[in-house]
């Protein structure tokens, strides 16, 4: 288990308790932020912090609001995008960080685009991972299918098994380890003995009582607000959310971007494959 951060947390405006990883780097670069999925957490980047960490970089990697470590919050409403973003920014002006670079996995992506639609000086460099301005409707129907179950299980292998039932499509050569990974990154252990999400099931509240899953209508101009900054474009070869018209389409209005497509995976590329790893280097490199 890595042992290179230390957790710490900060404050929301309305007075939560959020939790991050901090994992130290050099003072003349701006420190990578890694931000998860609608249903993950801090975990999903165990392997990928560390490694940036080994090459210097400063990486901060939080909870949001109702998930992992940080506090649930008493009202389902503030589970959506301008929260978070408003979350992420009391986190940057705490740590007196005036740029940073932005590590984001779907509802991560989503964050950092709207972050760059009304601060885009905020931001020095973008990895967006298989998200961006327009997602397959058949994709938010899928993430609608199993968001806010509130299901637990008896062992890890029931839980790495529930995984397979539901993902098994985006990761096809996944093996039983690997769903077992995947488990203890998206699952924890409860007092009671039982394995459950680890997230807050008022979280699905907001996303099933809107038409359009909670994503603002047209980010288009949100996304165009990064094309200009070194950008990697990042698609599971398999994504159900991303479609390839659309990351076409991206590639259109971001000519400079970097692009990387992960053979055999969906939604979504957990970053620790060889091709999207490479990619996260590369573009580091030059930001360094």
């Amino acid at each position: 288990m890595d042992e290179t951060h230390t957790d710490r947390s900060w404050q929301s405006a309305d007075k939560l308790t959020l939790f991050f990883r901090d994992y130290p780097g050099r003072k003349d670069r701006p420190p990578v932020v890694c931000l998860h999925g609608l249903t993950r957490n801090s975990r999903d980047f165990d392997k990928l912090a560390p490694h940036l960490c080994a090459q210097g970089w400063r990486v901060i990697v939080p909870d949001m609001r109702g998930r992992g470590n940080s506090e649930y919050s008493s009202d389902p409403s503030t589970y959506q995008p301008a929260t978070y973003v408003a979350d992420l920014l009391a986190l940057l002006d705490q740590e007196g960080i005036e740029r940073f670079v932005s590590i984001g996995t779907s509802m991560g992506g989503l964050m950092t685009m709207l972050l760059a639609q009304s601060q885009p000086d905020r931001i020095a460099a973008t990895v967006l991972n298989d998200v961006g301005p327009v997602l397959e409707i058949s994709g938010l129907d899928m993430i609608k299918s199993y968001i806010g179950q509130g299901r637990s299980f008896p062992t890890w292998m029931h839980a790495a098994r529930a995984l397979q039932d539901v993902h098994g499509a985006a990761h096809p050569d996944f093996g039983i380890e690997d769903w077992i990974v995947m488990a203890k990154r998206t699952l924890t252990l409860c007092n009671n003995g039982r394995i459950s999400f680890d997230y807050d099931m008022k979280i699905a509240e907001p996303i099933l009582a809107a038409d359009d899953a909670a994503v603002p209508p047209d980010l288009w101009p949100a996304f165009e607000a990064l094309a200009d900054k070194p950008l990697l474009l990042i698609r599971g070869e398999l994504s159900g959310l991303l479609s390839h018209d659309a990351f076409a389409q991206m590639q259109k209005r971001a000519p400079d971007a970097a692009v990387a497509v992960v053979p055999r995976h969906g939604h979504a590329p957990t970053l620790d494959e060889p091709e999207a790893r490479a990619a996260i280097d590369a573009l580091l490199a030059r930001v360094a």
